[in-house]
């Protein structure tokens, strides 16, 4: 049974869970909507509102499903893979609008969320064809030792809404590739995308019930998966709060669980950077997805001799981005998620000016003539910010940043691993010692020298320190590892009598 029916680019659609190889309405009867946050007038579809009872089938699917799955060989396994990226090639254009409508971000981002998709399902697909373990030398004569990978079994997945098809994409690959059944649970904001990616896993010749979907509040559904008994693990990506959650849930069993969290990360601008440069990555890593992504610049620690030089480039540059629906090409920054979302942005501009920050540049929603119908709101820009400010330390998620004034590079790293996050740290500076000691000193997952706090690659871990996460990490070559168990093996061949 094919989705083509309700996936499509026109309003309105119903869409179903994807349970066992079918779509399914929920046994609750109950739907739930998502809306264009540029013009909410515009209704993507309508979603299954599930319920236990449908997680309950999904999780039945995948038990019947995955030991046969797990018996397929793994290059097999990853032919299913290289054929999804093939029809992700082939729908690229048609996925990015569908993106852009659900989620609001420019096209431009959307049609490079695909392609890391593509990249993705190439890169995890060539790992069916990858050494598994190792052989290692005996102590004693006349044994022989190996490690081998094996799959967990049932694995959970809860994804969030501002990656609404890579996010999905790289962790239920790499949970195939190692031979597991998923249930997937899409944030409610942005289901399609993950709904047309079990519709073309299917397509691709992946077996009936090795991928379940189900949609519906994370709420009950979360908090079901994540402490179901026939659920081996979970891995989330989404708030710091929602992760300490879930990981409690899953301490009670001793359940595997993978955390991707928030962040509040920080771009060091030292007084011989590249001023230019530094204004445009930083502009990009805040703006960019309208500052919506767990790797968003949301601090700059600068150096006070370089602050007004560098405040002012950033705030030219915030003032020439054109801002408006993401289907149209000449715009730069699209809405925020939906409109619940612009009180909690503007909140933080009044937290700012209570705490006595300089407002700099913005800080108001945008609700006039082509923005009247959508989730806008203006890139914002704070100076004159002390680390113990509250726009210092808490993950805003939105276009929002708060410039910092330090001394010198050893204040500049006090402050940057000064909060409880640790994903993503940058630094510009021409000095090559400094460079060195900064790769060293900053803790955080990721550390870009001389760029912006995003743009991590497919083939490398991605991953934070501290509420960042819990020390997983994704992609790379430890993404299949991650969902796999390591059995190490002893083979004994002594003389024959």
């Amino acid at each position: 049974m094919s989705l083509s029916s309700s996936i499509s680019t026109t309003s309105g659609q119903d869409y179903k869970n994807f349970i066992a190889g079918q779509w399914r309405t929920s046994r609750g009867g109950e739907t739930f909507i998502s809306t264009n946050p540029a013009r909410t007038s515009d209704i993507i579809g309508s979603y299954q509102k599930s319920t236990v009872e449908d997680l309950e089938d999904a999780i039945e699917a995948a038990t019947q499903a995955q030991k046969g799955w797990a018996a397929t060989p793994a290059p097999e396994r990853g032919e299913v893979l290289f054929r999804l990226a093939h029809l992700f090639e082939q729908q690229r254009d048609e996925l990015a609008t569908l993106m852009t409508r659900e989620m609001g971000k420019i096209l431009k981002e959307t049609l490079g969320e695909v392609q890391v998709s593509i990249d993705v399902a190439k890169f995890i697909a060539g790992e069916g064809r990858r050494p598994e373990g190792e052989t290692i030398p005996s102590g004693l004569p006349n044994k022989f030792c190996m490690t081998v990978r094996h799959p967990l079994g049932i694995v959970g997945i809860i994804t969030p809404w501002n990656f609404p098809l890579a996010i999905p994409v790289w962790k239920t690959l790499p949970a195939l590739l190692a031979g597991n059944a998923v249930v997937l649970k899409p944030a409610s904001d942005t289901p399609a995308l993950t709904l047309k990616l079990a519709e073309l896993l299917q397509q691709a010749g992946l077996p009936d019930g090795v991928l379940n979907v189900v949609t519906g509040g994370g709420g009950t559904l979360g908090n079901a998966l994540a402490s179901h008994k026939r659920v081996n693990m979970i891995s989330l990506t989404g708030s710091t709060e929602v992760g300490r959650q879930v990981s409690e849930i899953c301490g009670r069993d001793l359940r595997r669980c993978a955390l991707e969290l928030g962040g509040k990360n920080a771009v060091i601008v030292l007084e011989d950077a590249d001023l230019d440069l530094a204004a445009t990555s930083v502009a990009m890593g805040a703006f960019g997805t309208t500052g919506q992504r767990c790797t968003a610049t949301s601090r700059v620690i600068v150096q006070r001799s370089v602050q007004q030089a560098f405040t002012e480039r950033l705030t030219a540059a915030a003032q020439r981005l054109r801002i408006g629906d993401g289907l149209d090409s000449q715009v730069e920054m699209g809405p925020l998620v939906n409109t619940g979302r612009v009180p909690a942005v503007h909140a933080y501009t009044e937290i700012g000016q209570q705490e006595g920050a300089k407002l700099v540049y913005g800080g108001t929603p945008l609700t006039e003539d082509a923005y009247q119908e959508g989730a806008f709101y203006k890139p914002t820009i704070f100076n004159e910010v002390s680390p113990e400010m509250r726009i210092a330390r808490e993950e805003v998620f939105g276009p929002f940043v708060a410039v910092i004034p330090v001394a010198g590079y050893e204040e500049a790293i006090a402050v940057a691993n000064g909060t409880e996050y640790g994903l993503s740290t940058a630094i510009f500076t021409e000095n090559s010692r400094l460079t060195f000691r900064a790769i060293r000193d900053i803790e955080a997952g990721l550390v870009y020298i001389n760029a912006g706090t995003t743009g991590s690659e497919i083939h490398l871990p991605f991953g934070g320190m501290k509420s960042s996460g819990n020390g997983h990490r994704e992609l790379g070559s430890y993404a299949v590892e991650e969902f796999s168990e390591t059995k190490s093996v002893f083979v004994s061949y002594p003389p024959a009598k």
